[in-house]
């Protein structure tokens, strides 16, 4: 519990001096929604004085910060510059399509991953290792726009396989069964390409910690008592290999909101990530700073889960974060 206790308080120390860094740094910007042509250019000085009045611009930089950080403990994000709808519903009518897509490709990529990386270290300098090596290096050097292009001009355009992008055809009847069948086939390709290029270094990661516990003494002993190789992975690989994957799956977790700027783009997928770039792009401040701090609070929550999951896992794991 102090342990627990310690660990909230570190939280909220962070969040409090990231919504710091933030809002000085967004603020800090050489431009703002409201001479970035965001606005209409016919519009007077006055009007513009009005509208950063209703927003609350006009204030002093520490009121305006304080005034956010009161909505900010009651969950109030903020109304959007740009669509005048609030933060929340701007999060909300993006973030289930960002989910499912990044929640499916971390099962897919931690699960080839294990397995890909597991069975590789068992086998050095086989063939499988050597293609696991080749695979995961074109992996890690593919940049994700490049094979997404490749895959669209090779099965959308040369093989009109799948569709160039969107998620459903028009025409087709919304919660019918051909409806979900339809929104599946059109994420093969972006589903594809994250898996592609996220696997190569996740494999690495796993086969280079197998390598290690394999060259440890208990390995070496549990062979000498002659174990079945399924039996050594089962009790002695897997269980060492456990901590450091949690702990990457918790800095995974920031990931599940943030999506991918360029796939969504790259796509038309209407996600996490091109809401962040648009917001970006036309300084909306109040979509900015809540992304942000989602994302920070992700990022520590995902740190915090993995030190608990640790702390079942191993408990002398406690004496090292204590």
């Amino acid at each position: 519990m102090k342990h627990l206790a310690r660990r909230s308080s570190y939280i909220l120390g962070m969040l409090v001096l990231i919504s710091i860094l933030s809002f000085l740094a967004i603020h800090a910007a050489p431009s703002s929604f409201f001479d970035a042509g965001g606005l209409n250019p016919n519009m007077t000085p006055q009007a513009i004085a009005h509208l950063k009045a209703i927003y609350g611009l006009d204030k002093p930089l520490i009121e305006q910060y304080f005034v956010w950080m009161q909505s900010l403990l009651m969950l109030d994000f903020g109304v959007s510059f740009v669509t005048g709808k609030t933060v929340i519903e701007e999060i909300q009518s993006r973030i289930g399509i960002t989910l499912f897509i990044n929640i499916l490709t971390l099962i897919v990529v931690f699960g080839l991953s294990l397995y890909l990386g597991i069975k590789a270290a068992l086998n050095p300098k086989s063939r499988f290792d050597w293609a696991v090596k080749q695979l995961s290096l074109v992996s890690f050097a593919m940049p994700s726009f490049y094979l997404a292009l490749l895959l669209i001009l090779f099965f959308s355009v040369a093989l009109p396989l799948f569709p160039i992008s969107g998620l459903h055809t028009i025409g087709i009847n919304e919660g019918t069964w051909r409806y979900y069948l339809d929104f599946l086939w059109h994420l093969i390709l972006p589903l594809g390409v994250i898996i592609f290029v996220s696997i190569g270094s996740m494999t690495m990661y796993v086969r280079g910690l197998v390598v290690e516990i394999l060259k440890s003494d208990y390995i070496f002993f549990a062979k000498a008592r002659r174990l079945e190789e399924k039996k050594i992975i089962k009790t002695y690989v897997i269980p060492n290999l456990l901590p450091p994957i949690v702990t990457l799956l918790g800095l995974s977790l920031p990931g599940l909101i943030g999506g991918s700027v360029i796939l969504e783009t790259i796509f038309a997928i209407d996600g996490m990530g091109q809401l962040f770039y648009n917001a970006a792009l036309s300084r909306d401040y109040p979509v900015i700073m809540g992304l942000l701090m989602i994302t920070a609070m992700l990022t520590l929550l995902g740190n915090m889960l993995s030190d608990i999951i640790l702390l079942k896992l191993n408990p002398f794991f406690k004496r090292s974060v204590a």
